[in-house]
């Protein structure tokens, strides 16, 4: 560990060349913000850290791999497979992301009051949108993704 008065060493993470934009998920920098605490009794070092370096801007950027990963390392999906998730958020856009780099196909029920904006970004990353009324709320999005897998 470093002293507050060094500057560690730069991440490997940094100036290197990937294969897949998924690989440059979670390796987000930590930040003492030495600020929040100075001049005040704190004794705590207070540290950030930088989820919007993950591709996403998002947290969940890493959710969504680590779902895809586990159902890829489980056996539960492969080549050819078809992804059916219950959306509201977030998360939904993270597993857009995964699935587009890892070329599955993937449809997001959600209600119809989701932000066009969000839809917008959502079909731009290859999914597609099955949307369900708003008043139904998420129930209605999670009954809609039991029937396609049914179907």
């Amino acid at each position: 560990m470093t002293d507050q008065t060094t500057a560690p060493e730069k991440t490997s993470f940094r100036g290197q060349i990937y294969n897949n934009l998924t690989d440059t998920i979670g390796a987000t920098p930590l930040v003492r913000l030495s600020r929040f605490s100075a001049g005040s009794d704190c004794k705590a070092e207070i540290i950030g850290k930088c989820e919007f370096f993950n591709p996403l801007a998002s947290v969940k950027d890493r959710i969504g791999l680590a779902m895809i990963n586990a159902a890829e390392a489980d056996g539960r999906i492969g080549p050819g497979a078809v992804l059916v998730e219950p959306t509201s958020g977030n998360t939904g856009i993270a597993l857009a992301f995964v699935c587009a780099a890892k070329g599955y196909r993937l449809i997001l029920t959600m209600p119809d009051s989701m932000s066009v904006e969000r839809r917008k970004m959502l079909y731009l990353l290859g999914a597609e949108i099955d949307l369900t009324s708003a008043g139904k709320g998420m129930q209605g999005a999670i009954e809609r993704a039991e029937q396609l897998i049914r179907d």
